[in-house]
């Protein structure tokens, strides 16, 4: 229940830390699960903190030796662990801490199903799906590295890549690799790498180790940082067949930290070699091309048309007068038939005139009104002929 307090009638501080004692220990017995962070052996005690794997959250943890040895293997630092503790309020202190009664090791199996569970979870979310992957540069202009201090895997990262690169360029952020403040300093790490502007490419790196040791590569946080950064990012942590949750979310998985450096920077010597292989092939193109539109011009000039141009001239000209001479040889021929055929023509017509018949001696008697008179029968006496000669005509008068 709430105290009746105000400023004119207050509570000593001992009241109020019974009182917070007394509902601290209304809480019962637990179970609780964190990650040793330090460990301390004072006579027949033994200290301990114990740190929430994913929030940034610890508590003190007391118990006796014969508590903390009784645990198989003892625990050290950086051990995942689940206590069965009671809440303790010191209230002559004013401090807290849980009494350890029994200690458990999370075993190896029970790590692994966690981490399956944890997979699945952050892959029906899609946080691993290729889709939102993406290419990692040709040629970086500054390479982020983060990796353990004085660590082999620094050294293996950036003298592999110097030597296929040697101008390349890191920022290197050195972190703890393993440990209970590893996942928050490779986090811290992480986001100023992907603020600055000039690094294009985010190197996580770790050499090999146990499960436990790489338990800060698989932790929630961190997976969930590094799905949110803007810089493609290179995971290169243990050997190939350590798969922490950061390579599903990764990028890039490279298999160790000398595969990353492969992966990122590519080799001048591979590009020079390239480059001089695309420049033979275009020098090929280009003569090959060179050569097929000489052999063709060649063979243009080769054509007669081109290779003598006046005997061409001549060729058409000599042509050009035998088709005038049968044109003309044509023409003659049709207009000596055509006279031809009009001579015929105006013998048949005069040899079938009337005057010609006339000039023979005949004459041809017509009625006064210009009708031909065929026969005696169509003439009545005294009626007025005219006889037609073949130069003149004579007027007459029928007798009977």
């Amino acid at each position: 229940m709430a105290l009746d307090t105000s400023a004119d009638s207050p509570v000593p501080v001992r009241t109020v830390l019974q009182l917070v004692g007394g509902w601290i220990g209304r809480l019962g017995r637990v179970w609780v699960e964190g990650q040793i962070a330090e460990c301390a052996v004072r006579g027949g005690a033994v200290f301990l903190t114990l740190r929430d794997p994913v929030a940034a959250v610890s508590v003190r943890v007391i118990c006796t030796r014969q508590v903390f040895e009784a645990a198989q293997p003892p625990p050290a630092e950086g051990a995942r662990v689940v206590i069965f503790a009671r809440p303790d309020f010191n209230a002559n202190r004013g401090s807290f801490a849980l009494t350890a009664l029994e200690i458990r090791a999370v075993g190896v199996g029970e790590l692994l199903a966690r981490l399956e569970r944890l997979r699945r979870q952050l892959g029906s979310e899609g946080l691993f799906s290729a889709e939102r992957k993406r290419a990692l540069p040709f040629l970086p202009r500054v390479i982020g590295l983060i990796c353990g201090r004085d660590s082999a895997a620094e050294r293996d990262v950036l003298q592999n890549a110097a030597r296929r690169w040697p101008a390349v360029r890191f920022r290197v952020e050195e972190t703890a690799v393993q440990g209970p403040y590893a996942a928050e300093e490779v986090i811290d790490a992480l986001r100023r790498l992907d603020e600055d502007a000039e690094v294009d490419v985010i190197v996580i790196a770790r050499g090999g180790g146990s499960l436990e040791d790489l338990l800060p590569f698989s932790d929630e946080t961190l997976i969930r940082a590094v799905a949110a950064c803007r810089t493609p990012v290179v995971s290169a942590i243990g050997h190939e067949q350590d798969t922490p949750l950061l390579d599903y979310v990764a990028d890039l998985r490279a298999s160790t930290p000398t595969d990353a450096a492969k992966r990122v920077v590519p080799d001048v010597s591979e590009q020079l070699a390239l480059v001089a292989q695309l420049r033979d092939r275009a020098r090929r193109h280009v003569a090959g091309w060179l050569d097929r539109e000489t052999a063709w011009l060649q063979a243009i000039r080769s054509r007669p048309a081109l290779a003598d141009p006046v005997r061409e001239v001549e060729r058409q000209a000599e042509r050009v007068d035998a088709l005038r001479q049968r044109a003309r040889m044509s023409l003659s021929g049709s207009l000596a038939r055509g006279g031809d055929d009009l001579g015929h023509t105006r013998a048949r017509l005069l040899a079938l005139s009337p005057a010609s018949t006339l000039r023979r001696g005949y004459a041809i008697v017509q009625h006064v009104g210009d009708g031909v008179v065929r026969g005696a029968a169509e003439v009545d006496p005294g009626e007025t002929l005219t006889v037609r000669f073949a130069a003149d005509q004579l007027t007459v008068r029928a007798d009977g």
